[in-house]
C-alpha cells in the first residue's frame, strides 16, 4: 500500500513524486517509456520554473548537463526591436532550455534520491476503486500484469493522458488548435532567446545542449495540411522572410537532426481532481507551445498541489477539500496565460501592441519589465505604471 501512486515521470510526475516523499509519504513512480528518451517540447524554463528547480535544489544537475544559460532575449516584430533580460525569482535571473532526454532523467532520479520507488516501462491499463473512490492502479508492463494500491493517484501522464480517460475526467474548457510548428536543431549557430513575427509567421532561436540551437516556426493551424506535404521547404521560407538574420546565420551552421512538427496543439482545462485522484500538468490543462511555459507552468502545478495536500493525505475528507482547492489554485492562476497564449498562437499583429513595444523600446526598464510579464516574473497588471502611460503619451 503506497501513499501515492504518481503516473508519468517527467515535468510534472518526478517533482512530485519527490517532493511528496521529501514530505514523508511512500510514493511510486510509474513510466511507460525507458529514460532518457526525448520528446517533442520547446525546452524553455522561464524564471520562476528555474526559481523551483533552485528551490528543490535541482538547478545544479540540470546545469550539469551542459545546459546554456540564457541571460538576454530578443523580440522583434516589424520595425520594432526589443533586446533584453526578464527580472529574476527569488536571485534566479538566468533562463535555461535543456533538452528532455537530459532534463527528464535528471527529475526522476531526483525523485528517486528523495525515497521513491520508480518503474520503468509500466503501462497503465486501468484503476482500482474503493466504492466511490480511485484506489489504485492496474499495470502492464513486459514481465506482466499487477496491481499497486494508494490512497492518490496522480495522473502526470501528458496530453494524451490515460488516467484522465480512465477517471472520465470532464473537459471543463476547449478551444480549437491555433497553431501548427517545426523545428530543428543546429550546431554552430550562435543564439540567444530570440523571437522574430511577422503577419501569420513567428520564428524563434533557442540554445539548449550539445552546442546545438533550436529554430523553430510557427505557422497558423488552417495551413498545417498543406505545409506538411513539404514541411522543409515551408520551414526554411519562413525563416528566410521573417528572420533574415537567423537564416544568415544558418548558413555557416550544421542541421544536426531532421525536422520534427505537430499540428496537434490542443488546448483545454480538465476536471483537475475527483475522489482519491489528480491530474497533473498536461494532464489537466494543455495550451499552445508558442508560450514556451509548459515545464515552468508544470513546476508551479507541482507546488500548489504539494502545498495544499500538505499532511491531509490520510484522512479521505480533507484530502479531498485539499485537491478541490488545488483545482481552484490552477484555474485561477492559469486562466489569464491561457487566454492570452492564444493570442498569441493566433499569430495577428495587433497595431495597439506595436505602438505600445515602439513606445517602450528605448526604455531598458520598460523593456525588462515586459518581458518579466511575459517570463511570469511579474504579474501583467504591474506593467501598466505611470512610466509606461508616460512612454505611449510621448510616442
Amino acid at each position: 500500500m503506497y501513499d501515492v501512486i504518481v503516473v508519468g515521470a517527467r515535468c510534472a510526475g518526478s517533482p512530485a513524486a519527490m517532493l511528496l516523499a521529501r514530505a514523508g509519504y511512500r510514493v511510486l513512480l510509474l513510466d511507460k517509456a525507458r529514460f532518457p528518451r526525448d520528446k517533442l517540447s520547446t525546452h524553455y524554463l522561464h524564471q520562476p520554473g528555474v526559481a523551483k528547480l533552485g528551490q528543490w535544489g535541482v538547478l545544479d544537475a540540470v546545469v550539469a548537463t551542459g545546459c546554456p544559460p540564457i541571460d538576454g532575449i530578443v523580440y522583434q516584430v516589424e520595425d520594432v526591436r526589443l533586446e533584453g533580460c526578464s527580472w529574476g525569482v527569488d536571485g534566479y535571473r538566468t533562463a535555461y532550455a535543456p533538452r528532455r532526454h537530459r532534463l527528464d532523467p535528471v527529475l526522476a532520479d531526483a525523485a528517486v534520491a528523495a525515497g521513491v520507488e520508480f518503474r520503468q516501462g509500466c503501462q497503465v491499463e486501468g484503476l482500482l476503486s474503493d466504492g466511490d473512490r480511485v484506489a489504485g492502479v492496474r499495470v502492464k508492463t513486459a514481465q506482466g500484469r499487477f496491481e499497486e494500491r494508494a490512497r492518490l493517484v496522480i495522473g502526470a501522464d501528458g496530453m494524451r493522458s490515460t488516467v484522465a480517460a480512465l477517471t472520465g475526467a470532464r473537459t471543463m474548457v476547449e478551444d480549437a488548435p491555433r497553431s501548427c510548428v517545426y523545428f530543428s536543431y543546429f550546431e554552430d549557430l550562435p543564439a540567444t532567446f530570440e523571437v522574430y513575427q511577422r503577419p501569420r509567421r513567428l520564428v524563434g532561436t533557442v540554445p539548449t545542449n550539445d552546442g546545438r540551437t533550436l529554430v523553430g516556426a510557427y505557422f497558423p493551424q488552417a495551413e498545417f495540411e498543406r505545409i506538411r506535404g513539404d514541411a522543409m521547404t515551408a520551414y526554411l521560407d519562413s525563416v528566410r522572410t521573417t528572420a533574415p538574420e537567423v537564416h544568415e546565420r544558418m548558413r555557416s551552421a550544421t542541421r544536426a537532426e531532421r525536422l520534427y512538427g505537430t499540428g496537434d496543439q490542443r488546448n483545454f482545462f480538465r476536471q483537475a481532481a475527483g475522489p482519491g485522484w489528480v491530474l497533473l500538468g498536461d494532464a489537466g490543462y494543455h495550451k499552445d507551445s508558442i508560450g514556451n511555459s509548459g515545464i515552468t507552468d508544470a513546476f508551479l502545478q507541482v507546488q500548489m498541489l504539494v502545498d495544499r495536500i500538505g499532511a491531509d493525505l490520510g484522512d479521505p475528507v480533507r484530502l479531498d477539500a485539499a485537491l478541490a482547492r488545488f483545482g481552484e489554485d490552477r484555474d485561477e492562476h492559469f486562466t489569464g496565460v491561457y487566454h492570452g497564449t492564444l493570442r498569441a498562437a493566433e499569430l495577428e499583429i495587433q497595431p495597439e501592441r506595436v505602438t505600445m513595444l515602439r513606445a517602450i523600446a528605448g526604455r531598458q526598464d520598460l523593456v525588462d519589465h515586459y518581458f518579466s510579464t511575459l517570463s511570469g516574473a511579474c504579474e501583467i497588471d504591474d506593467f501598466y505604471t505611470d512610466d509606461l502611460f508616460d512612454a505611449l503619451a510621448l510616442a
